[in-house]
């Protein structure tokens, strides 16, 4: 595989149908977040701490907007500027809530903006994909890695020990998820970036999440396999 930079590939071939494509999409992330705040209600009344629940919440929807709004991408989108401004609308959308005091108090906590950060990772990483790649599902491998891994990850630790911890026990299930994933769509890779995403998924640095350690090291993983012509 040759790689480069292709600003061409930023460019959507039937930008009316792809925006009417992505409006419709945009839609369903936006009922996907506020449907969790019915499920949000239901765990509740089961007695679950809040606390429990928003991290559930997080989770569901990393699940169902971030990783289905990924695996859809290559086969709706012919270029990366819609997907990416759609990404960077649903960053403002769920930052304005932090910046004007007034959380969406079913998925969002006081003590960070991973969310935010995590639709600017996802726009950012499917972009490199099309623009170094010349095509998304290199960038569509780190966000499944993102959405699904991750998201196994912190329900695994909510369901074991009710609270956002890093446990190793996480990591594992993360690593049962990751890895079919990576090999499905990159082989050797894939299994490499599953890994070391997997791994990775412990660590933090404020204001750095695993979000963006996930997204941007199994990318790189990735970039380095290419560069050695073995993608």
């Amino acid at each position: 595989m040759k790689l480069g930079f292709s600003p061409e590939a930023l460019i959507n071939k039937s930008v009316l149908h792809e925006t009417i494509i992505a409006l419709i999409l945009f839609t369903y992330v936006l009922s996907v977040v506020y449907c969790t705040r019915f499920f949000y209600i239901f765990l509740r009344n089961r007695g679950l701490s809040h606390n429990v629940v928003v991290y559930y919440n997080r989770k569901l929807i990393h699940i169902l907007t971030g990783g289905v709004a990924a695996l859809l991408v290559p086969s709706l989108f012919s270029g990366a500027a819609i997907p990416l401004i759609m990404a960077l609308i649903l960053a403002l959308i769920t930052y304005l809530p932090h910046r004007r005091s007034k959380l969406m108090y079913w998925f969002q906590v006081e003590e960070n903006m991973y969310e935010v950060n995590f639709c600017i990772m996802w726009g950012v990483v499917i972009t490199l994909s099309w623009l170094i790649f010349k095509d998304p599902i290199y960038g569509v491998i780190p966000l499944s890695f993102m959405s699904f891994g991750d998201a196994v990850t912190g329900i695994v630790r909510n369901v074991l020990f009710g609270k956002r911890t890093k446990h190793w026990i996480g990591n594992v299930a993360m690593l049962a998820v990751s890895l079919p994933i990576g090999a499905y769509f990159a082989g050797t890779a894939g299994l490499t970036a599953g890994l070391v995403a997997s791994i990775i998924e412990r660590f933090e640095w404020k204001p750095i999440d695993d979000n963006v350690l996930i997204s941007s090291v199994s990318f790189i993983i990735l970039f380095i396999f290419g560069l050695m012509g073995y993608l």
